[in-house]
């Protein structure tokens, strides 16, 4: 993807959380010459702190605009992040782990396709990825491809003809590349959050699954993460 694929002026919805691959995923939007509308779902997470990494990455990321939208799923439960559940420490394991929030990524996609059409966007960025992604259903490419046809039968854009495209350009990338792409792009990976148990001082936990990945990535494109870790 180019500037010059994208014809000036045309709109792009940014699901933006304030992890690594939502920066990536948008730098690599603004990269293609989209004007970027950056959507945040602040769900009551267990690690809030990416809420305000966000609004600094929709700031950096040069966002048109950036909506914080509400949305408390701890009234629903199920995950460490939105319940009273220990986030693990002891390593990724085989299966879909306790962090795992029922149906997110169906939700948020949900939302940020409201807005898209709202906007008059057509292009729709998430920075899922079927590689690194702790054995989340909804980072799939499956998923992706159904959520694609999903969005043609329920708006009002898709019955009269328009085409929504979900750009999912981490979907197939190893921690190591996105971070290598990250650099690429000129991106400030310190201003990003990924940890899932912020602890009191303000650091990433560094042994939450999150960190595993996020530090892996790192260590294999041999590059410094400038986030702060209470483990490292």
């Amino acid at each position: 993807m180019t500037q010059t694929d994208v014809p000036a002026g045309r709109k792009a919805v940014v699901l933006l959380s304030g992890g690594l691959d939502s920066m990536v995923s948008a730098g690599l939007a603004r990269e293609a010459g989209y004007e970027i509308y950056a959507l945040t779902i602040d769900y009551n997470q267990r690690h809030a702190c990416e809420i305000d990494a966000a609004k600094v990455l929709a700031k950096e990321l040069g966002a048109v605009r950036h909506v914080v939208l509400p949305l408390d799923l701890r009234q629903f439960g199920g995950s460490a992040l939105t319940d009273d559940i220990d986030v693990p420490k002891d390593g990724l394991e085989p299966g879909i782990p306790v962090t795992y929030v029922p149906a997110r990524n169906l939700v948020f996609l949900s939302l940020t396709l409201a807005w898209a059409e709202a906007v008059g966007a057509r292009d729709i960025f998430i920075g899922v990825n079927a590689l690194d992604y702790s054995g989340y259903p909804d980072c799939r490419p499956e998923f992706i491809a159904g959520f694609t046809e999903v969005a043609r039968l329920a708006t009002k854009a898709g019955d009269e003809g328009g085409e929504f495209v979900i750009h999912a350009p981490l979907q197939f990338l190893g921690k190591g590349d996105i971070v290598r792409e990250a650099a690429r792009l000129g991106l400030d990976v310190g201003l990003s959050w990924s940890c899932y148990d912020p602890q009191p001082d303000g650091s990433a936990c560094g042994l939450c699954d999150s960190c595993r990945l996020r530090l892996g990535g790192f260590a294999e494109a041999g590059l410094e993460d400038k986030l702060r870790y209470a483990v490292k």
